[in-house]
C-alpha cells in the first residue's frame, strides 16, 4: 500500500504532463510528452547492431545498446569514485575525531576546502589528469570525500562520554575502546555520510562526463542538447534518477542491516 501511494503522485504528474503536451500547451521541442520520451528511451535500450554469435555472447549483445552502455559507464565511475573517496574519508575522519590535537590543527583547513564545490575543480582536474576517466574519478571521489569525512568526525566526537568512562573503569585498553565502543557508536553517522556521499557522487558524475569523457549519461545528455533532442535529454535524466533510486535503496537496506542493533531502528 505504501509503495502504491508513493507511485501515485508520479503517475498523476505523468498523466497531466501527457495531456498538456498533447493539447499543445508545451512545444514538443521544449517539453515532449512522456510517451515520446518513453519511445526514445526504449530505442536507446535496443542494440544498435544485429546479433553475431561469433563476436559476442547473447548477454553482451542484449546490453550493447546506447542507454545500457552509458548507464553502466556512469555507474562504474560512481562506484569507483565513491570507493576511493569514502575509503580515504573514513580512516581520516576516525583519526581526526579521536584526536583533539589533530582536529584542532586540521579543522580550519577542512572548513576552507569543504564549501568549495567539486565542479570548481574541473579546470584543475583537466590540467592535472588530462581527459578521460582519471579527472572524472577525481571529481567524484572529491565529492564523496567531504560528506563522509564530516559525518565520521561528528560521529566519533559525539560518542556519549558515559560509554567512554564505563569502558575505562572496566580496564579497556585504547585499542579495545576504539574497536568495541567508539567505532560502533559512530557507525550510524558514518553510514549516513556514505548515503549522502553516494548521492553527491551521482551529481558530480554527470557534470564530469559532460567535460572529460566520451561516454556515460552526462556525455549523452550534453550531446542531445547540441541537437535539441529534448526527449533524449529527459530520458537520460530519468535513467539517472532510476539508478540513484536503486543505489539509495540498496544503501538504506544496508544501513538497516548493519544497524539493526540500533534503538533508532526499532519498530
Amino acid at each position: 500500500m505504501n509503495r502504491f501511494r508513493g507511485a501515485l503522485v508520479p503517475l498523476v504528474l505523468l498523466v497531466l504532463w501527457e495531456i498538456l503536451s498533447r493539447a499543445g500547451v508545451f512545444s514538443p521541442i521544449v517539453l515532449p510528452p512522456p510517451s515520446a520520451v518513453a519511445v526514445k528511451w526504449y530505442q536507446g535500450l535496443l542494440p544498435g547492431l544485429p546479433y553475431d554469435p561469433a563476436t559476442e555472447s547473447y548477454g553482451q549483445w542484449l546490453v550493447s545498446g546506447e542507454m545500457p552502455h552509458d548507464a553502466v559507464a556512469s555507474l562504474a565511475r560512481v562506484l569507483m569514485g565513491f570507493c576511493v573517496g569514502a575509503g580515504l574519508a573514513v580512516p581520516v575522519g576516525l583519526i581526526l575525531g579521536t584526536s583533539d590535537r589533530l582536529y584542532g590543527l586540521f579543522n580550519p583547513l577542512l572548513q576552507i576546502l569543504r564549501p568549495i564545490p567539486p565542479i570548481a575543480y574541473i579546470p584543475l582536474a583537466i590540467v592535472w589528469f588530462g581527459l578521460g576517466n582519471p579527472p572524472a574519478l577525481f571529481l567524484i571521489a572529491l565529492g564523496t570525500f567531504f560528506p563522509v569525512l564530516v559525518n565520521t568526525i561528528a560521529g566519533v566526537r559525539q560518542v556519549d562520554s558515559i560509554y567512554i568512562r564505563a569502558a575505562r573503569n572496566l580496564g579497556a585498553k585504547p585499542c579495545t575502546m576504539f574497536r568495541r565502543v567508539i567505532l560502533p557508536a559512530a557507525s550510524p553517522y558514518v553510514l549516513a555520510g556514505m548515503r549522502i556521499g553516494i548521492g553527491t557522487a551521482f551529481i558530480v558524475v554527470i557534470v564530469a562526463e559532460m567535460i572529460a569523457v566520451s561516454d556515460g549519461l552526462g556525455y549523452r545528455i550534453l550531446e542531445a542538447r547540441e541537437y535539441m533532442w529534448s526527449d533524449k535529454i529527459i530520458g537520460g535524466m530519468l535513467t539517472i534518477g532510476i539508478l540513484g533510486l536503486i543505489i539509495d535503496g540498496a544503501m538504506s537496506r544496508l544501513n538497516d542491516h548493519l544497524l539493526r542493533w540500533h534503538r533508532g531502528l526499532e519498530r
